[in-house]
């Protein structure tokens, strides 16, 4: 029995010299692989962009739905018998042209030019007193309905020139604002107003579509632009992009915009076409590469998910844009009767 306890504490020291080791290994791992990646500063790099002659424009931009403007449907005016139909389903009527007769001597005729979408009834049937006899509707002249928030509506006026785009035909129309509903068609914490436009359509455009209105706001034709993402502002927010001089220093070079949209803008001064110019971008060294070493040291292969290299610099193209600049989500620039202004 008194042999046990030596041997007790052998295996007892053993066991800490093992663990001594492993934290002294892992102690010298974490600093060889982990500590410098954590404690690795930003990478700064640049992307350059080129400045070019183009037209730029912006627009705002709405949904909306398409309904019939004209629309009637014609009833008895007393218990009958429909003695003569004049039309079929489909025909295309004027206004004052002759629908059907009724027993009583009543005649049905149309009140506008249209066509006749739907025919409940044939010679010889008996039809009450109200009963609906025949639909026509206008589907040439059609309106475009939409709804316009409290912090837009004040840039929108009737008269006001827009163009229209049916999403599922890729047909688009000119048009103008005819009118707007200035009472609040809506009940949460924004305001909404309904405002309405007219058009004349081709025969594949039906109720019910749905539209994508734009609003031309302002277009610059012929001149100086450049990517937004190559502007910078100081803290007066005055613009402001970097040139690098023949010694290859970046330097601040202010500039003043004009029209500008969610992707370009205007340089009313400042720049030229074809000048050069660069926008600073910072990336953060990951300490992903150190903790997949680490894993790896002790046989845990890589981290979850995999990898990310340590102080990947930025690898984008450099930006050069030329021609027409429309749109970002104000909806585009016009072409045609607005004078261009899209991609």
């Amino acid at each position: 029995m008194a042999m046990a306890k030596p041997k007790k504490k052998r295996r007892w020291l053993r066991r800490l010299i093992t663990w001594l080791v492993l934290l002294t290994v892992a102690a010298g791992a974490f600093a060889l692989f982990v500590l410098p990646t954590w404690q690795a500063e930003a990478t700064t790099t640049y992307v350059k962009y080129t400045a070019s002659r183009g037209t730029i424009s912006n627009a705002l931009s709405f949904s909306g739905s398409v309904s019939v403007v004209n629309n009637e449907t014609l009833t008895a005016g007393a218990a009958a018998t429909v003695r003569t139909v004049y039309v079929a389903e489909g025909d295309q009527v004027e206004s004052g042209d002759k629908l059907m007769r009724l027993s009583s001597g009543e005649t049905l005729e149309a009140g506008f030019d249209g066509t006749v979408n739907e025919l409940s009834v044939e010679e010889g049937d008996e039809v009450a007193a109200g009963a609906s006899m025949i639909q026509i509707v206008d589907f040439a002249h059609m309106k475009v309905t939409m709804r316009v928030d409290e912090y837009q509506i004040s840039q929108v006026s009737e008269g006001q020139a827009c163009r229209i785009t049916v999403t599922a035909l890729g047909e688009t129309f000119d048009s103008e604002i005819t009118h707007i509903n200035r009472i609040s068609a809506s009940q949460g914490s924004t305001a909404y107003y309904t405002v309405t436009c007219e058009m004349d359509v081709t025969e594949d455009v039906l109720p019910g579509m749905a539209v994508t209105v734009t609003i031309p706001q302002e277009e610059a034709v012929d001149v100086v632009v450049l990517s937004k993402d190559a502007l910078s502002f100081d803290v007066d927010n005055s613009a402001y992009v970097l040139q690098q001089t023949a010694e290859g220093v970046m330097e601040k070079v202010p500039v003043e915009i004009g029209v500008d949209n969610d992707n370009y803008v205007e340089i009313t001064a400042g720049l030229s076409e074809g000048d050069e110019v660069y926008a600073e971008e910072t990336t953060s060294a990951s300490a992903s590469t150190g903790l997949s070493s680490l894993m790896s040291l002790f046989g845990g292969g890589s981290m979850p998910g995999g990898s990310a290299p340590s102080g990947m610099q930025n690898s984008r193209q450099n930006r050069d844009f030329g021609g027409n600049f429309g749109g970002g989500s104000f909806g585009g620039g016009f072409g045609g009767g607005f004078g261009g202004g899209m991609p």
